[in-house]
């Protein structure tokens, strides 16, 4: 499969693994990598940049392929050092980089002048439209199906990658619910260049993710994610449990920040991978989680939603069209 992004970016399949907190490190990258998609280790994941130095280092051991490191700027109740941090990405020599939270434009600059491409992931047109005039080379548009940040819009992807597709010139990732060859097949339909998926690479088998919860993930249907933070436009996502629940029955008592806050806290998430206690904190889950049925390899899963799709065009669509 060659499209725009494929071609742009050096890959050979048109598939993203995005960032994802805790998740996105050095095994899951060179694997994603090594099975011919973009794999993104998460900056903010490694407990400082020169943490980062060494795990960037980690993953170029593993793999000589084209591999992307996510730089995500949101509010935090702590202070983060992100200029050192993209700081240590620019010298180790990455070439792409994943931005999403805030515009990336106070930072293009300096990307720009390493030679580093930019994919930078929004949840509505009108920020892509933004980051595509301060110079990002590809948007990954993220659909309210969504893990993590689904913004506040609530535009689901099915109108919002033609809407993205009718309005950006570069090439465009569709971002949330993707979990198999029929969605990157749609998404290729709908006008993107390749699909985004995050939810479905931590049921694989290199996923940094505890055994218990790639279980737990395969039993679960769409209907076990919760929005929380919604009081605060900050809405975020995550699989339904003990914790999900308490939060959003916080919200609704009227509590702010400050008390929920340390319910809602992503060190205690990062427990749930570790210990496989799935209520040890609140833990990201889209809605795609439905159609998660076994914990493959990764290069068992990229190779078989590559096949879906391509059989889905070359059989199932010429046959309808016929």
């Amino acid at each position: 499969m060659k499209t725009r992004f494929t071609e742009a970016f050096g890959i050979e399949h048109p598939i993203i693994q995005g960032g994802m907190q805790w998740v996105g490190r050095a095994e899951l990258i060179a694997a994603v990598a090594n099975a011919g998609a973009l794999g993104c280790l998460t900056a903010l994941t490694q407990p400082s940049p020169e943490d980062l130095t060494k795990e960037i280092a980690r993953v170029r051991d593993m793999t000589d392929k084209p591999f992307a490191v996510n730089f995500t700027i949101l509010p935090t109740l702590k202070p983060v050092p992100y200029d050192e941090y993209m700081d240590a990405i620019i010298q180790s020599g990455v070439k792409i980089v994943e931005t999403a939270g805030n515009n990336p434009k106070d930072h293009m600059p300096k990307l720009k002048a390493a030679g580093i491409k930019v994919i930078h992931k929004c949840t509505s047109v009108r920020h892509a439209l933004s980051a595509e005039r301060h110079g990002v080379d590809a948007i990954s548009i993220d659909g309210f199906e969504c893990a993590g940040h689904p913004g506040e819009d609530d535009t689901p992807g099915l109108i919002l990658i033609p809407r993205a597709a009718d309005q950006l010139e570069i090439p465009i990732i569709a971002s949330g619910g993707f979990a198999d060859g029929r969605g990157l097949a749609a998404a290729l339909a709908l006008g993107a260049d390749g699909i985004n998926m995050g939810t479905r690479f931590m049921a694989t088998k290199e996923a940094p993710v505890h055994e218990n919860i790639k279980k737990r993930m395969v039993e679960a249907d769409e209907l076990q994610t919760t929005l929380i933070l919604r009081s605060l436009r900050n809405t975020s996502r995550m699989f339904t449990n003990e914790v999900s629940q308490k939060v959003v029955a916080m919200e609704a008592e009227g509590k702010g920040i400050e008390e929920i806050g340390p319910v809602a806290s992503g060190q205690k998430g990062r427990l749930v991978y570790e210990t496989g206690d799935e209520n040890a904190g609140v833990w990201s889950a889209g809605m795609c989680i439905g159609l998660i049925n076994d914990i493959p390899s990764v290069e068992e899963l990229v190779t078989r939603i590559v096949k879906e799709a391509e059989d889905l065009i070359n059989e199932r669509f010429k046959k309808i069209v016929a």
